[in-house]
């Protein structure tokens, strides 16, 4: 394990040192030119991706998202989010001055014509760029269904669109999937590249579908989720997950930068530093209302042993999870996701996503 984790930092540091020589104009320019434009208010928000960003696309009673005690503190009853209450959605939107989007899922329930007002939200929890072990759309298929309400439909004009922004939500699915299917160590630097490279390519297909300002999230800090922390009692994250996570953020950047200065792509790119945001909160540098998280690592909701989650009934539904006293206490909802008070915390510190609107 521990030469895996040394050949990667090699390989890491040969990486940077390669692509250090780069120039930095792009950079420098967009920097200026940042200050010389109005601040862009976009009038909806088109959203991809996952569980973070997932505000209720997953209509069947088996997804943890619908049981008890998720949507406890907001909308108090479970709706799909994963978490007690609002996500990172919620929290861009409103950042925006917008309603949080209607999930694409409802649509025969609300009528096509209800998405003009806000956007739409087409992330699914548990799903990634690629596919992953649920059967849901994955970011390809929500881009089309986006690209159908677009040009198929024509629900969107040119004008809704280019009046837009996006969220594209990609935190980590695919690699819990590479993981789980046992495939290789070695495999696995090639495989990094490929979800990024697929990043991009989809980041380009919204751009190419009139959206002029778009905002993805780097990979949060996933050794210090608490399904990885647990075996340390919550205490200490894993490093040498976190050390994956840098490699695919490393690429990440480079790959928008670069994208950034194509004179072909004309939307504007930005990443959310959700592993900076959280690392902040979790290493207890971000104070959040004056308060701090006491035991940042450890989730609120959780399992009384191990089979069972946060939500889980056993098969008289007798209920097989504990639940914290004080959730604004908590980071951790349940093993994977912030809590609302989390989320509020990372998002007063998404500085790239504050300083655009």
């Amino acid at each position: 394990m521990m030469d895996f984790v040394l050949r990667l930092l090699f390989s890491l540091l040969l990486l940077i040192s390669l692509f250090s020589g780069r120039g930095s104009a792009g950079g420098v320019y967009n920097h200026h030119h940042h200050h010389l434009r109005h601040r862009f208010r976009p009038t909806k928000l088109f959203v991809f991706g996952d569980s973070y960003a997932d505000t209720g696309n997953i209509l069947f009673p088996i997804s943890p998202a619908l049981q008890f005690p998720y949507g406890i503190t907001f909308p108090g009853k479970p709706i799909g989010r994963f978490s007690d209450g609002r996500v990172l959605t919620d929290f861009a939107a409103r950042h925006v001055g917008l309603k949080s989007p209607i999930p694409y899922s409802v649509r025969s329930r609300v009528g096509l014509r209800r998405f003009k007002e806000t956007g739409v939200n087409f992330a699914f929890g548990g799903t990634g760029v690629f596919d992953t072990e649920y059967p849901l759309p994955n970011m390809t298929t929500q881009i089309d269904f986006f690209q159908q309400l677009r040009h198929g439909d024509s629900i969107f004009t040119n004008t809704d669109v280019q009046s837009s922004v996006a969220l594209v939500s990609a935190s980590g699915n695919d690699y819990s999937f590479y993981f789980a299917m046992n495939s290789s160590r070695q495999g696995l630097k090639p495989f990094i590249m490929s979800v990024v490279n697929q990043i991009i390519v989809n980041l380009k297909r919204i751009g190419g579908l009139g959206v002029k300002k778009i905002a993805v999230t780097g990979l949060g800090p996933l050794g210090c989720l608490p399904v990885f922390t647990a075996p340390s009692s919550y205490k200490k994250c894993n490093e040498t997950i976190n050390s994956l996570v840098q490699f695919h953020n490393f690429l990440l950047k480079e790959a928008v930068k670069k994208l950034n200065q194509e004179t072909k792509h004309s939307s504007k790119v930005f990443i959310v530093d959700v592993y900076g945001a959280f690392m902040s909160i979790i290493e207890g540098r971000k104070r959040y209302n004056n308060g701090e998280f006491k035991t940042p690592l450890k989730p609120c909701c959780f399992g009384v042993k191990s089979g069972f989650d946060c939500g889980s009934v056993d098969g008289e539904g007798k209920k097989m999870f504990v639940l914290c006293k004080d959730r604004k206490a908590a980071f951790f909802w349940d093993s994977v996701h912030p809590t609302q008070q989390g989320w509020a915390a990372a998002f007063s510190a998404f500085k790239s996503f504050r300083n655009h609107f």
